[in-house]
């Protein structure tokens, strides 16, 4: 019997149960892919509180977002860090005046402290506009966000609401909930094998993401469900497009903005788009239009041109937006909506519609709000000072804990150790556990990651495939050739398939 189950393993629902468990609550997180194998892994990975929001009068959403900026940077240094966006003015799209009000609002609604402000550019000058066409862009302003590894950051909530006792189940998809008394009865099919079991829990919350109206229509039986928008963003991947740790916005001639941000060390990210999506989330791809749209949005910026040949990499993703009858996919509401049925004796079902990674911490507290006022209180807030696992240190101690792990493991290569500190931070002690040599590593399946690291992500954070490791664990399989990524799905196959024959399931081979 559990307190409160969570169909959804993005990061709401990841946030939702680690909030929960940590009150003492009996949890249980159902993902039926892998945990942020939706749109959590699809975002543009950053932290902010949305400039362009402003536009849209949506100040509560930008104030909140602005203050969870450095919160999550302090909760996780290691997968959170500031930087620098670049905002070049062009002429005929927002006028200069606007632009530093814009700023203005942006530096003073929402209690910064440790990011610096905005300053203006002369882009003639400066050395970010280097990159940009000569003699185009002569001003522009500089203001500071976030970046993050979406990803990780939904991982290390499911692995914390794990450490405190809730139980997180991946591929295995709620067939049906149906109401029983003051409770709710659960099928769950495990879609490794398609066993199937009953499970009970007193409070069901739906964090499905772009699946929360199907949710609510197939899993729980209520008919003419309308409630979200869907909204398909696609991002490319191409070779660096400029040097430093800034990254540009850049305004459209239609209105919108394409973020460029430095990636991975060698490549540059552009996204993202806005565009309605009709068909089955799991299914969204990018299209040729989207990849033009990209191309020239940034060829309209810098000196070196691109087009879809330039292209390494691309992700596309569906965000369920609360369907507020906007009249366009750009204008549609990016906050979040939460609502309950029952209650008062009657099985309660909590919906939760829209959001964003910025704020699923406060999406978190207030879901954890309409359960208590239900009836069903129990502990008290807590995640707003806490830390996620590996981010216990300073956010100016990354240099400390990467010289620790070269004096600790001499054998391996700097920037391999440099990576596992960003991508674990302290836990990345707990990766190398035992590994005295070289040979402790095991096999080497390219780009620096090794088989003590594979196997630890199988057993501490719910990789299931290659792609889990490649695509979501890490960004690797950018940096890794067909036969590599290949060996390494093939090695993961083999590790898993050992674990389900001997009974384990879909439990990690630590029993957690």
């Amino acid at each position: 019997m559990y307190d409160i189950a969570i169909i959804g393993g993005g990061i709401n629902g990841a946030g939702i149960a680690r909030d929960a468990a940590g009150r003492g609550y009996r949890v249980l997180l159902c993902e039926q892919d892998d945990l942020a194998g939706g749109t959590s892994s699809g975002s543009t990975k950053l932290i902010h509180g949305g400039l362009r929001y402003l536009e849209h009068r949506e100040f509560r959403l930008v104030r909140e977002s602005l203050q969870e900026r450095e919160r999550l940077w302090n909760m996780a240094p290691h997968i959170v860090a500031p930087m620098r966006f670049v905002l070049p003015h062009r002429h005929g799209m927002r006028p200069a005046w606007l632009l530093r009000l814009g700023l203005f609002l942006y530096d003073n609604i929402g209690g910064r402290r440790a990011l610096a402000g905005t300053e203006t550019l002369d882009l003639s000058r400066d050395p970010a506009g280097a990159a940009l066409k000569a003699g185009r862009f002569r001003r522009g302003f500089a203001y500071s966000d976030c970046w993050v590894d979406d990803a990780r950051l939904v991982v290390l909530n499911a692995r914390d609401a794990a450490d405190r006792g809730g139980d997180v189940k991946v591929r295995t998809r709620v067939v049906s909930a149906r109401r029983q008394g003051a409770g709710w009865s659960l099928t769950l099919e495990d879609r490794f094998n398609g066993r199937r079991s009953e499970v009970s829990a007193g409070v069901l919350v739906n964090a499905a993401g772009p699946w929360v109206d199907e949710v609510i229509g197939h899993v729980v039986g209520r008919e003419d469900v309308r409630n979200v928008r869907l909204v398909q963003g696609s991002h490319i991947v191409v070779p660096a497009l400029f040097h430093g740790e800034h990254a540009f916005i850049l305004q459209n001639e239609d209105g919108r903005i394409v973020f460029a941000i430095p990636y991975e060390g060698r490549f540059t990210l552009i996204g993202t788009t806005d565009r309605d999506f009709a068909g089955r989330p799991g299914e969204a791809e990018i299209s040729s239009a989207e990849t033009e749209y990209l191309c020239r949005s940034v060829n309209a910026y810098f000196f070196r041109e691109i087009g879809p040949a330039d292209v390494v990499w691309s992700f596309s993703a569906v965000r369920p937006l609360y369907d507020d009858g906007a009249s366009s996919a750009q204008e549609a509401t990016r906050d979040y909506v939460i609502e309950t049925e029952g209650g008062g004796g009657k099985a309660l079902l909590v919906n939760v519609f829209g959001g964003k990674l910025t704020t699923y911490r406060r999406l978190a507290e207030a879901v954890m709000a309409r359960i208590a006022a239900a009836g069903n209180a129990r502990g008290r807030s807590w995640t707003g000072d806490s830390r996620l696992p590996g981010g216990e240190f300073r956010a100016d101690a990354m240099a400390s804990l990467v010289w620790e792990l070269e004096t600790r493991f001499p054998f391996m290569a700097t920037e391999v150790l440099a990576r596992l500190a960003r991508s674990y931070g302290t836990l990345a002690r707990a990766v190398l556990e035992g590994v005295e040599r070289e040979s402790d590593l095991g096999e080497e399946f390219g780009a620096g990651l090794c088989e003590r690291e594979v196997r630890y992500l199988i057993a501490n954070e719910w990789a299931r495939t290659g792609d889990d490791i490649l695509w979501r664990r890490s960004k690797l399989g950018l940096h890794m050739n067909v036969d590599q990524r290949r060996r390494l799905a093939d090695f993961v196959a083999d590790v898993v398939g050992r674990m389900v024959g001997r009974g384990g399931g879909l439990v990690g081979e630590d029993g957690k």
